[in-house]
């Protein structure tokens, strides 16, 4: 009889442990709180591995090294998705964190074709061979994972914003002073920001937000039991009164790497930077979501944008590397637009005018605060002071 009882006694026991493990297990509304980030490089933190920018050795502003997009051990999941290490999502402080967003993101995935590579949307694409959109990817990741926020961060790239640059830079470089070829009236990109291509994209970002929503359903999760945080882009450059060079001679771009016409650096912050930003805006209103919060994000980098005064290059500011003291509050936080130095690295050319180190620490600072211990808030973010907080992120405020 002892001995049945103590049996009897193990094999409740053990039927309590088991009972205990499988309700700590991660899941909707169960376990360590998870946050996620979808969308295209301004949120995968594409440009994170450099802090700030030098035309001297590249070690100088190399803050995460060689394996900085190394999201999967030694190598990238996803060839070109630049998912960095430091990358806004991950806040820590005991909040996990999933990094699903992709450089070159649209809203929509392009599946691998000639000559480019795969990028998955914010869509639940599934070619049967692992490749998966990325709201798939954010269900499968909610149900083994108690997400409380999500930040997504899309539409660039279905206005072309590669192409954009690409023209702008260039129209820059091949016109003299005494002739300028401005990029914002060419055909080819002044028809990107018709009203019924902005109205186009609006509807595929709020279509973005609703797989969102759809993801997380499947997932397990009531409308309520999380929060998506929509994320405005920042402004890369200032206008072109805020320029430390002259846009005459060449400096402007084999110095500064900012090749642009001053009304064109105007146009991209009175156009492009609030088309963009419209479309997050517009596509919160028609997704229909009510737990949806904004992060206004566009001035952010002021002060710190490429180029622009008052900030420099490490050379140009007296700092020794981004190690040294003050370094944050002295230099850029957008990386150049780079071209031949990008031929044999370390430089790649899809890092150009992206947040960098600094950029991406400084909106992860916004994104701790919007997190708000697990009750998500919007607001804007800018920056409030000098100096790092004990994270190592510049000081910034969300208001």
């Amino acid at each position: 009889m002892r001995r049945l009882a103590l049996a009897a006694a193990i094999a409740c026991s053990a039927a309590a442990m088991l009972t205990t493990a499988a309700a700590q297990a991660d899941g909707p509304g169960v376990g360590t709180p998870s946050i996620a980030s979808v969308g295209d490089s301004a949120i995968s933190g594409e440009a994170g591995r450099w802090a700030g920018n030098t035309n001297n050795s590249p070690s100088l502003t190399d803050a995460l090294g060689s394996t900085a997009y190394a999201d999967n051990g030694s190598s990238e999941a996803i060839t070109g998705c630049h998912r960095s290490k430091a990358s806004m999502i991950g806040i820590g402080g005991g909040v996990n964190s999933a990094n699903l967003a992709c450089s070159g993101a649209r809203t929509a995935t392009q599946p691998f074709s000639s000559g480019s590579d795969y990028k998955p949307g914010l869509d639940f694409y599934d070619d049967g061979a692992g490749h998966i959109g990325q709201a798939k990817a954010l269900q499968q990741y909610a149900s083994t994972h108690n997400v409380k926020m999500v930040v997504a961060l899309i539409g660039a790239n279905d206005y072309g914003f590669a192409d954009i640059v690409q023209t702008c830079v260039l129209n820059w470089y091949l016109s003299p002073s005494w002739w300028p070829n401005y990029c914002y009236d060419d055909s080819s990109i002044s028809s990107r920001f018709t009203a019924a291509n902005q109205a186009a994209i609006t509807a595929k970002v709020a279509g973005a937000y609703q797989n969102l929503r759809t993801a997380m359903r499947n997932a397990g999760y009531a409308d309520d039991a999380w929060t998506l945080i929509a994320q405005t882009y920042s402004s890369p450059i200032p206008r072109g009164s805020g320029f430390r060079y002259s846009q005459s001679g060449y400096t402007r771009q084999t110095v500064g790497g900012c090749g642009i016409w001053n009304r064109d650096a105007d146009w991209a912050n009175d156009t492009v930077v609030p088309a963009l930003n419209n479309s997050i805006r517009g596509g919160v209103a028609q997704s229909g979501l009510g737990n949806v919060k904004v992060i206004e994000a566009a001035g952010a980098l002021n002060g710190h944008r490429l180029c622009e005064t008052g900030v420099g290059l490490l050379e140009e500011q007296g700092v020794a590397s981004w190690t040294s003291p003050g370094a944050a509050d002295r230099t850029e936080w957008v990386q150049q637009v780079r071209t031949s130095s990008t031929l044999f690295g370390p430089y790649q050319l899809q890092e150009d005018i992206h947040p960098d180190y600094w950029g991406q620490k400084a909106l992860r600072n916004c994104i701790r605060q919007a997190y708000n211990g697990g009750a998500p808030r919007g607001g804007t973010c800018t920056h409030s002071a000098g100096g790092l907080n004990a994270q190592g992120e510049p000081n910034m405020t969300l208001n």
